[in-house]
């Protein structure tokens, strides 16, 4: 592996992005195209509780216990939003059984004996055959989060939660448009008004709502078309498109361990903002080791050039070799030292 690439990885270390390895790095440099989640990762995905539409018997309190109890088996950042919520009520939670979780959509299981499902509207609305959930949509503020509780195959409650974008978002797309991506795209499981909420007055390019794991997929894939795409997420599902993506990078932080697992860059630390830094990063070690390559091939023909035509002897041209190749190693180490990024 080149010692520029080397030393770009070791410098993005520095600035907890961790890379796994040069050829991630080389595609780092080359991303045309950005795919972005937004719970957790556009948005700080630490959503608060600001309202519960009961719509069984049951009190406010109840609903939420039912949501936090059975979420209590979920790695979804929103699912743990609603139990740390749960618990500051000082709500006793049920331990769940029998969990089904199907990622990025709902959970299914048991709590004191009784079904309880909790997710998504479309979720939960299709699992129990409900058709009135829609007339929850017009009672909640702008990118609000509605996250439905069903019990024993009847809506009991609708949680609304409050996500806020991260500060600094709006520049830091910018920034990236500056240096060269052609387009940004915002694709979210959230229902249409939420995304276009969150994205509103920010620099994309295009929204894609309601998506499944394998949607977002098929959006990286589509993508492809404008050069090498970088997906950027941090739940569970997000593991299948941060795969399929040409460079997939993790906010490894608070983050989903299989989204870690499955990205090729991993930020060590909760800030966005790192992305910049890490193109730089990438971009500059990418141009040091190219530079390296061809003034150490250039100068070794020159030497070359210069042995055939009786200029240099041998042991002269061992040693002008000997010289090239420690001139070569001191310009890529050029990639180790820290400059503004």
């Amino acid at each position: 592996m080149p010692v520029a690439i080397v030393s770009g990885l070791s410098r993005a270390a520095k600035h907890g992005i961790l890379v796994k390895g040069g050829k991630a790095l080389e595609i780092l440099a080359r991303v045309r195209s950005l795919v972005i989640d937004k719970t957790g990762t556009l948005t700080h995905g630490r959503a608060h509780i600001v309202a519960t539409d009961v719509v069984a018997d049951v009190s406010a309190d109840e609903v939420l216990r039912l949501a936090a109890s059975l979420d209590q088996a979920s790695k979804h950042i929103i699912a743990q939003t609603i139990v740390d919520d749960a618990r500051r009520k000082g709500l006793e939670l049920t331990i769940p059984g029998n969990v089904i979780e199907t990622p990025g959509e709902g959970i299914e299981g048991c709590i004191d004996g009784q079904p309880v499902i909790v997710g998504g509207l479309r979720f939960v609305s299709g699992k129990i055959g409900a058709t009135s959930l829609s007339r929850l949509h017009t009672q909640r503020p702008p990118g609000s989060v509605a996250v439905a509780v069903a019990m024993d195959a009847r809506l009991v409650g609708v949680l609304i939660l409050v996500d806020r974008v991260r500060a600094g978002t709006e520049a830091l797309l910018r920034d990236l448009k500056s240096l060269g991506l052609a387009r940004i795209v915002l694709a979210t499981g959230d229902r249409r008004d939420v995304a276009e909420a969150v994205a509103g007055g920010l620099p994309i390019d295009a929204v894609r709502w309601e998506l499944s794991p394998d949607q977002k997929t098929l959006v990286v894939l589509s993508e492809r078309k404008n050069g090498p795409v970088m997906m950027i997420g941090d739940g569970i599902n997000d593991a299948p498109a941060l795969a399929a993506a040409d460079l997939g990078m993790a906010m490894g932080a608070k983050g989903a361990a299989a989204s870690a697992e499955a990205a090729d860059v991993v930020l060590l630390v909760d800030q966005l903002d790192r992305v910049l830094p890490a193109i730089k990063i990438a971009r500059r070690s990418r141009f040091i080791a190219l530079e390296s390559v061809y003034a150490g091939l250039g100068l070794s023909v020159l030497g070359m050039i210069a042995a055939a035509l009786g200029q240099i002897t041998p042991v002269q041209g061992a040693i002008f070799q000997e010289l090239i190749d420690i001139a070569v190693i001191l310009n890529a180490l050029r990639a180790l030292h820290d400059r503004p990024v």
